[in-house]
């Protein structure tokens, strides 16, 4: 497989990916905010070519960054919650026993693209390793540079929230300061340390993750914005801080490329792990608005799943280019390989569930081929109701919750919203979707909840009580 190249250049092109954190759909200017401001994202848009209708693979964080590493639906690999998970023994279904780690076994994109000779680097979250790793082995053994990264470089230890440690010396002498500006300095400087290429870069951002925390003059530049914005849906000046940061690192990682000579050689791609968090245990929290989607970060519905994601390489993208092709997170593995032409390896490649985009960043009018997006989320979370699975196939959206919740079917076309459960009057449209929901889990061996002997309405939708530490 012969690596695309922008200018017919020797080398193979590198490729970045900047990953936010609970970001959601309308997170970001050019995405329809009305208050963040991120001109550095949207000018990676401008540059480049916006996904529409692009998705998470999951609905919480760890799946999706799975999806990522190996191109593979959380549920083929049984890695289907946040690591470690919540711990619900109440309810009325019981969760099946999922893999709270990425096995060792799978070739990720890191491994993939070191073989073909690229340098590989991951700077930020991991949130792949166990919280108790196997018998006979230990929790080092499953980082990032356990996966095929050359460099991997983390939250410093001692850091509170978003502000590191006050006495921690970052590399060009300064102490402490804000967690997105560090990974900012060490993904900046390892681009400039891979220069000479080609490089994997994966950046995978905290931010706007909890706790909620900005810096000081960010926050306060939005607070007073908000008072001549009494009209704005996006309304907490804490999480716009934190977007503005994110949008900063964005700016600087693009300014990096450019300095070098870099940005005809490089593939960007921006977008989320999953929606922004919305409510959690049936509360409105006020961190973030994903409107005009349902709901957010944990649910079923189009807001948990539904992300920002654009794409820039100039010379093979168009500028100012849109593409209304549903894509996943689980189609960056394959398309980093058709970028690269690298080969992978045969026996993983034959269950990688993503496909290719590259015929995409050619022609943003062009069709994928496959016919459904799915999703398996076998678990309860605090911003969502029951655990469900769901498929998209062209307009059409189905979510079938797995205890007695009816199930929901939406034309996206003309119900964005998730708001006009067709489920009763489209019988045909149900069962469609329903079969190919099925026979899917069938094909990658999906778990399913089970029925919950210990359920207790009067203790059900709350979070099980912590054990005092001795």
């Amino acid at each position: 497989m012969a690596g695309v190249t922008a200018r017919g250049a020797d080398r193979s092109p590198n490729i970045v990916i900047l990953l936010a954190d609970d970001l959601g759909w309308t997170g970001v200017g050019c995405f329809g905010s009305d208050l963040h401001e991120t001109p550095n994202i949207d000018r990676l848009a401008a540059e480049g070519m916006k996904f529409s209708d692009a998705y998470s693979a999951c609905t919480v964080c760890s799946p999706t960054r799975a999806s990522i590493m190996t191109g593979k639906y959380p549920a083929r690999i049984h890695l289907t919650d946040f690591i470690a998970g919540q711990n619900r023994p109440f309810e009325k279904l019981r969760i099946p026993e999922w893999t709270k780690y990425m096995r060792l076994e799978e070739v990720t994109i890191a491994e993939a693209l070191k073989a073909a000779g690229y340098a590989t680097a991951h700077v930020g979250k991991w949130h792949l390793e166990p919280r108790q790793p196997p018998a006979g082995y230990a929790v080092d053994q499953f980082k990032p540079t356990a996966h095929g990264f050359d460099v991997s470089i983390g939250r410093p230890t001692g850091t509170r929230g978003f502000f590191l440690p006050p006495d921690f010396e970052r590399t060009d002498g300064s102490k402490g300061g804000y967690l997105t500006d560090y990974l900012t300095d060490e993904a900046v400087a390892t681009i400039e340390r891979f220069k000479d290429g080609p490089f994997f870069l994966y950046l995978a951002y905290f931010t706007p993750h909890t706790p909620i925390q900005g810096k000081e003059d960010l926050v306060e530049y939005y607070t007073k914005k908000l008072q001549g914005e009494s009209d704005a849906r996006h309304r907490n000046p804490t999480y716009a801080a934190m977007i503005h940061s994110l949008d900063e690192s964005v700016g600087r990682v693009a300014a990096t490329l450019e300095e070098l000579g870099l940005s005809r050689d490089t593939l960007i791609v921006f977008t989320s792990d999953n929606g922004g968090l919305t409510q959690r245990y049936g509360k409105i929290d006020g961190i973030a608005d994903n409107y005009p989607l349902r709901r957010g970060k944990g649910s079923a519905y189009e807001g948990g799943v539904r992300v920002p994601m654009i794409a820039r390489w100039p010379g093979v993208i168009q500028p100012g280019s849109q593409c209304a092709e549903p894509v996943m997170t689980t189609d960056l593995y394959p398309t980093a390989l058709d970028v690269a032409g690298a080969s992978g390896n045969a026996r993983h490649n034959a269950r990688v569930d993503g496909v290719s985009l590259v015929k995409l960043l050619h022609d943003p009018c062009a069709k994928l081929d496959r016919n459904a997006l799915y999703w398996h989320y076998p678990h309860y979370h605090a911003g969502g109701d029951a655990p469900y699975s769901a498929v998209r196939s062209g307009d059409w959206r189905l979510i079938e919750f797995h205890d007695d919740t009816p199930a929901g079917l939406y034309n996206l076309s003309t119900d964005i919203e998730e708001r006009n459960n067709l489920a009763a009057t489209r019988p045909d449209k149900l069962k469609e979707l329903s079969t190919k929901l099925h026979a899917w889990r069938e094909t990658v061996g999906a778990q399913m909840p089970s029925k919950n002997p210990d359920f207790d309405p009067a203790r059900a939708g709350k979070p099980a009580p912590r054990r005092r530490k001795r």
